[in-house]
């Protein structure tokens, strides 16, 4: 759709409020659809098991294992489940594809197909209990479709496919059923124009628990009406069976994803991206009458003062027209852009907050129209970790822009420190949250392989191009400033209390996390939980009014701060757009409070640790947005106004 240019202004609205749907009517599939023959192979791979909650949807683990794992004893193929090619962003998300015992044959109907039978000793039985006290799941995928089961959405009254089918049940009578038996009903259909070719366009698993005491044959899973009880403590022996259904169906190819993805009460979305637009609206609007408004009169009188002759005004204090003296920001000219303390750290911050700005802004576009497909798994992850290495090239040319405008001199060290402190820290956290999986024997712990892959990237990839950046920056000439510097710092004078660091830092960073607070939620629900996020239109809107919010608030606290006389804007800009980041943290330990009941030290540990890694992150991009809405405001108006 184009817009004439005499169009009006709702269009623009209207077409920004249809970006929510785009991912879905611009639909571009991830892979290219397989087609199958009658009685033609259709894999079925296993992936990690991974707690989805349990019945209160309240959350008791974090950690997710290995569907081979020693104490699960689930039927493996001849030879072991061996791993399926994995993208590195699926990898680290946690996936752990494998092959499977199963055997599928398209429009091949298979009737309780015994698999294998196992012993369960009482240490296993222990384990798979809690397991299914905790809300697991176990994760299959056909043709690259997650085989889950039909749920209802009681608040908008519609039927959905939920990934994933738990490992077992809690009766209400206090009995721990696990579930042994699979039905599994596979959704097709034939291909336009090519008799004969088949495609899966949807996978459902209903898992049942029952007791065989006798020879399994096809109508044995019919008669076993007991369900299966791992004891605590003897042996339990476990026969484990499978059925199979084709069912025809009209679903296409290209919109066989569309049952997975569910919003839970898109009202809710609705109305937060609304209340937040009319905030963000009226806080720009306020920001402006405020600013354009004061800041017009203000370059007025001070333009008018350095035309009157002093000399001619025998020295009177009062200058002609009424015009008093010099008082608010420009009271400061002269040391505005005095140097701030730890300029090298700033600007190393404000390298990484850029690199990480841009990289956000690519992610949640490419999202948004539809390349970053679910059914390309972890192609999300992926992209990150590629755009975040060659934009390593914009942080080092950033970062080492601001710190020579700063005049700083240690700008080898600018140079190492670049692409090295942010990464690093970030890199030290994830691995030694690793360290914790690795110890619980999670299949969520990252391998050691793709740890020095990620490293590969990292210092023969990200660090060349940022030197590259930097080496390109400290060779342009220096950004100078709209005004001369003193000699001598001003006295700053005290502050009334809102313009303190602790209070204006916890005002200016509310508002943007108020912008994105309800869609944090939803982030926060699909990463635990394990669902699937694809609502990238709000998440784009989110964001945008988030930048908005943030740059707007913080040049409001700056020019505060400049009538105040105080002119140490620099870090206070930084750090009070970068509480956002704080309050991101304090949500986290609020959601773990409310939504959370994790049963183990490490679980807790993860969970701390991972939130305070994303706050971090955000602390740095909202500090670094904040940061260049108030070196922009600063450098306009001190160069609209005449400095003898």
């Amino acid at each position: 759709m184009q817009l004439r240019k005499h169009a009006p202004s709702g269009a623009l609205l209207v077409s920004l409020l249809a970006l929510p749907q785009l991912a879905s009517a611009f639909y571009l599939p991830g892979v290219a659809p397989t087609s199958y023959k009658q009685d033609d192979a259709v894999p079925l791979y296993v992936n990690a098991i991974r707690p989805v909650g349990d019945a209160d949807s309240i959350l008791h683990s974090v950690l997710s294992w290995d569907y081979y794992h020693p104490m699960f004893q689930f039927c493996a193929p001849e030879g072991g489940g061996q791993p399926v090619g994995e993208s590195l962003g699926s990898i680290l998300f946690g996936d752990r594809i494998k092959t499977s015992a199963f055997e599928l044959k398209m429009k091949h109907n298979e009737t309780c197909k015994k698999q294998c039978e196992v012993t369960y000793g009482k240490n296993a039985a222990q384990f798979i209990n809690q397991q299914i006290q905790e809300g697991v799941s176990l994760n299959w995928l056909v043709d690259g479709l997650p085989a889950g089961q039909k749920t209802v959405d009681v608040l908008s009254d519609t039927e959905f496919t939920n990934p994933g089918f738990l490992l077992g049940e809690q009766l209400d009578d206090g009995r721990i059923k696990f579930n042994n038996h699979y039905d599994i009903i596979i959704e097709y259909h034939e291909v336009n124009g090519n008799n004969g070719q088949y495609r899966v366009v949807g996978v459902i698993v209903q898992p049942e628990s029952r007791k065989y005491t006798g020879e399994i044959g096809p109508d044995t899973c019919n008669t076993a009406p007991d369900i299966v009880e791992l004891s605590e403590t003897g042996d339990t022996k476990v026969r484990f069976t499978y059925s199979v259904y084709w069912i025809e169906s009209t679903t296409a190819w290209a919109t066989r994803w569309d049952k997975y993805l569910h919003v839970y009460d898109p009202k809710i979305q609705w109305f937060s991206l609304i209340n937040s637009s009319v905030i963000v609206v009226f806080l720009v609007l306020t920001v402006m009458s405020i600013l354009v408004r004061a800041l017009k009169k203000d370059i007025a009188r001070y333009n008018r003062l350095d035309q009157i002759n002093l000399d001619d005004l025998s020295g009177t204090s009062v200058l002609e027209d009424g015009v008093q003296e010099d008082s608010g920001w420009k009271l400061v000219h002269g040391d505005v852009f005095r140097n701030p303390s730890h300029p090298l750290l700033l600007s190393v911050f404000l390298g990484n907050g850029t690199q990480l700005f841009v990289m956000t802004g690519f992610t949640i576009v490419f999202a948004l129209l539809g390349f970053l497909s679910p059914s390309n798994r972890g192609s999300l992850g992926t992209i990150m970790v590629l755009l975040y290495t060659v934009l390593g090239f914009v942080g080092g040319y950033t970062s080492a822009r601001m710190y020579k405008s700063l005049q700083g001199e240690k700008w080898k060290l600018n140079i190492i420190l670049t692409p090295l402190l942010v990464p690093g820290i970030v890199f030290t956290i994830f691995f030694l949250l690793d360290l914790f999986l690795w110890a619980e024997e999670s299949s969520g712990a990252v391998p050691f392989t793709t740890m020095l892959v990620l490293i590969f990237i990292w210092f023969l990839i990200s660090v060349p191009l940022s030197f590259a950046g930097s080496w390109l920056a400290f060779r342009a000439p220096a950004i100078e400033p709209p005004v001369r510097t003193n000699q001598i710092p001003r006295q700053i004078p005290p502050v009334t209390t809102y313009l303190r660091p602790i209070p204006s830092m916890l005002l200016v960073g509310l508002l943007p996390f108020g912008a994105i607070f309800v869609e944090l939620y939803f982030i926060m629900t699909s990463i635990w939980f394990s669902r699937i996020y694809y609502m990238f239109g709000f998440l784009f809107l989110c964001y945008g009014l988030m930048i908005i919010t943030c740059a707007a608030v913080t040049v409001l606290l700056v020019y505060f701060l400049l009538c105040a006389e105080n002119y140490n804007w620099q870090w206070r800009a930084f750090l009070a757009a970068g509480t956002s980041g704080g309050y991101i943290f304090l949500n986290a330990l609020i959601y773990w409070v409310t939504k959370l009941s994790l049963s183990g030290f490490a679980g807790s540990v993860l969970y701390i640790g991972y939130s305070a890694l994303i706050s971090f992150l955000f602390f740095i991009l909202t500090g670094t947005i904040g940061y260049f809405a108030s070196w922009l405001f600063v450098r306009k108006i001190y160069s609209s106004i005449k400095i003898d």
